[in-house]
């Protein structure tokens, strides 16, 4: 084996490592958000996690990306321990099928023509081509993401074939002989496998590595076996560095993921070798090749289900116990490891600012409350509180998003999510702070003991359960993903506006009549701005959520111009009909 014969190993190795991450990303692009919409199914059945953490895992290629993954969630508060173990197990199920895809370099296509289009040296370059030309010629970038995923698919089983190319000398080599004898003891081989994964991080690209190796016709089931039990180990090493600096909760899903692979490696080697030492199992000392490898390696992540799954909650106990509670009270934080998925971070950023729309709406409330009904110090209290944490949302979320756009390569259904989410957390941060000023004049009023006319108490009871509809309209439609009444938004804002200025000019003719204070008027126009402010950025909400449900392809800046400025007949209808409900004759009930 010459100098050549290296760099042939390692350019294949960089080939492999390179193809396989190429894959994973595209993968996880093209998927979607529909991976967040399965794992969010992995609720307290775990039958279920286990199928959905084996999909996933297939659809990603990666069982160490799935568990970062589940260490973000859990880490951000999304989803609860128990959720991730039958997740954990499904993905080291689904993982076992990149050997399986791998294990085609060992077909011998001599005997026939299809066999022959089977080998990774003909259909990868075929597959590398079709590529190319979706990249080439393709306008939508979800098929040119495809045709990443096909290169990146070539790259790989190339890649694959260059190891196995260099390592074909070492079936001639009597000191490679010698050395893999060594490995004929079962505790150095778990060793052996156990760094090589860990060092590379990837138990597939281990697995690939041992069948390119296995093509050498050197390797034995009792050498490959103990091998592939450690590269199972090795492959939590992913795991253990992403729990680094997180939560006690993230931290017991790695220490979940390395219980399962220990306790699994420990009990089927005793097992295993145990049996063998009474029944002296024939086919250790016979060569394995890249199916056998594969087969071995499903056997055992299928077995150590089979083990270990019934005993899911005592394997939460465990980590309990391992990795104990502390009264650290744990801050809203989105994990900046779930940007590894992008579609996944940017479906868990609308799912925080729904939260913070909630949050903002209680505020919002309270507030319309203490104007109608009087200043209340616990609720004056809550408002202030609620607007600093929704700051710090904003905060947040903001940063988040501005760093997964700019240090990932996001799908363009995923760019124009992330800068509606954008949009929506200024808008929804405004009506936050309208709700903190609507409630430093409830506290004025009471303060200063104001008295406001009968015909002003008679505005405000008109505008007051308005604005209350139109932001309740908007926020609700946005929280449930419903936008069917969105279309409400904009013919009630206009009524709202009418009635602020028809209010401020009655104001202003009662000043002059002396029936109203200046101190007073003031107060009474900054109730009015709030309003029509609130009821501007319920509009823009209600905008954004319309958009994404009915029109998506549109435009952002000249929809959201078109949406605000509609005027056809049935918003004429709503106008109608809203006008004639708050600018009637007949008061509406105070707000509740």
């Amino acid at each position: 084996m010459d100098i050549f014969s290296f760099v042939t190993l390692f350019g294949g190795l960089a080939f492999f490592l390179y193809g396989m991450r190429v894959l994973s990303e595209s993968l996880k692009k093209t998927a979607g958000g529909k991976l967040e919409l399965l794992l969010r199914k992995a609720t307290a059945n775990p039958f279920k996690g286990l199928t959905i953490g084996a999909v996933i895992t297939i659809a990603i290629q990666s069982s160490s990306a799935m568990t970062v993954m589940l260490v973000g969630f859990v880490n951000s508060g999304i989803i609860e321990l128990p959720q991730t173990v039958g997740v954990i197990f499904g993905s080291d199920i689904g993982t076992t099928l990149t050997a399986w895809i791998l294990s085609l370099s060992g077909i011998d296509g001599t005997s026939s023509v299809i066999l022959q289009f089977l080998k990774p040296s003909c259909f990868a370059l075929l597959v590398a081509l079709i590529g190319i030309i979706m990249l080439m010629v393709c306008k939508q970038q979800r098929n040119k993401d495809f045709g990443t995923m096909f290169i990146g698919f070539a790259i790989l089983m190339e890649g694959m074939t260059m190891m196995s190319t260099s390592m074909a000398p070492l079936r001639d080599m009597p000191e490679f002989t010698h050395l893999l004898t060594a490995f004929n003891n079962p505790l150095l081989g778990v060793i052996a496998g156990t760094v090589v994964t860990g060092i590379i991080q990837s138990s597939a690209a281990s697995i690939g590595i041992l069948q390119s190796l296995s093509m050498t016709g050197q390797l034995s089931y009792g050498v490959a076996i103990p091998i592939i039990m450690g590269a199972n180990i090795g492959t939590c090493m992913t795991a253990i560095l992403s729990s680094i600096g997180v939560s006690r909760a993230a931290k017991r899903v790695t220490t979940i993921h390395v219980l399962i692979k220990v306790i699994g490696t420990c009990i089927w080697m005793l097992v295993f070798y145990g049996l063998n030492a009474v029944f002296d199992f024939p086919f250790m000392s016979q060569t394995i090749g890249v199916v056998g490898i594969a087969v071995c390696h499903t056997l055992f992540n299928v077995g150590n289900t089979i083990l270990l799954f019934p005993f899911s909650k005592l394997l939460i106990k465990i980590a309990n116990i391992i990795v104990k509670d502390t009264d650290e009270e744990q801050e809203f934080k989105l994990d900046e490891r779930l940007m590894l998925t992008p579609p996944i971070a940017v479906a868990e950023c609308r799912n925080s600012i729904v939260k913070m729309i909630g949050k903002a709406k209680n505020g919002l409330d309270k507030a319309m409350v203490m104007l109608t009904n009087g200043y209340n110090k616990d609720d004056f209290a809550y408002i202030k509180k609620n607007e600093e944490v929704i700051d710090g949302f904003e905060d947040h979320l903001g940063s988040y998003l501005m760093k997964l756009t700019t240090t990932q390569h996001l799908s363009v259904e995923d760019k124009n999510r992330s800068s509606s989410l954008l949009q929506t957390i200024g808008e929804v941060e405004r009506i936050a702070d309208h709700a903190n000023y609507l409630s430093n004049s409830a506290e004025e009023i009471f303060n200063k003991r104001l008295e406001f006319s009968d015909e002003a108490v008679s505005e405000l009871n008109r505008i007051i359960p308005a604005v209350k509809e139109v932001y309740t309209i908007a926020l609700d439609c946005y929280m449930s993903g419903n936008a069917a009444r969105a279309e409400e938004v904009g013919p009630l804002r206009i009524v709202i506006s009418e009635m602020s200025d028809q209010f401020k000019n009655a104001h202003v003719e009662r000043l002059a009549t002396g029936k109203c204070t200046t101190i007073q008027g003031f107060v009474f126009n900054d109730i009015l701005y709030s309003c029509v402010r609130i009821a501007e950025h319920s509009l823009n909400i209600a905008a954004i959520a319309y958009r994404f449900k009915y029109a998506n392809t549109t435009d952002p800046a000249t929809y959201m111009h078109d949406f605000k400025h509609r005027r056809d007949a049935a918003s004429e209808r709503k106008y109608k009909e809203f006008y004639d409900k708050y600018m009637g004759k007949e008061l509406p009930a105070p707000v509740a």
